[in-house]
């Protein structure tokens, strides 16, 4: 059985110097507003422009970008965000710190509501089932986001008053 890595062809690329530099820029509390503010509505737009083959995370800061697309906790809508995979033996783990500010991002919610989801890497598609990291599971994440980027510890540091989730997607 193929896991969800070999059936989306999902690798993590390696940065070079310049793009190391742009995530620490982009992580500190400064740029990581600015990146959730703009960051999400312009990968958005090069997913559509490229046919799907390219973000803008992916290609200045050479970041594994997947779209995951949930079903809306109040609106039953498809919901669709642009999200780092962290690579999982086999499988991939995102987690919800939405750049390290103080709310959860939507995307949490809907999985908690309905775990069916669909997970989008260039242009293959699947069909994933997603279920809350354990406690050691989360810890591996958060661990293993250390080498796709390093953004999220300083993200896990400055949360404060919030639960972050990470979920495991594993094929459906």
């Amino acid at each position: 059985m193929p896991t969800l890595q070999a059936a989306l062809g999902y690798r993590t690329p390696t940065p070079n110097g310049v793009q190391r530099a742009l995530h620490s820029a982009a992580s500190s509390p400064a740029g990581a507003w600015v990146m959730s503010q703009t960051l999400e509505p312009m990968d958005k737009l090069a997913l559509k422009l490229s046919g799907g083959r390219w973000t803008v995370a992916g290609l200045i800061g050479s970041l594994p970008v997947i779209t995951l697309t949930t079903t809306g906790a109040k609106t039953g809508l498809p919901r669709t965000s642009p999200l780092l995979g962290i690579p999982l033996d086999g499988t991939l783990g995102i987690i919800g710190t939405n750049y390290g500010q103080k709310s959860t991002p939507g995307w949490v919610y809907n999985l908690e509501a309905n775990p069916r989801a669909a997970v989008t890497h260039r242009t293959t598609t699947v069909d994933v089932a997603a279920r809350p990291a354990g406690d050691a599971e989360f810890e591996e994440v958060f661990r293993r986001s250390s080498l796709v980027y390093p953004g999220y510890q300083r993200y896990r540091e400055r949360i404060d008053g919030r639960r972050i989730r990470a979920f495991i997607l594993d094929l459906a």
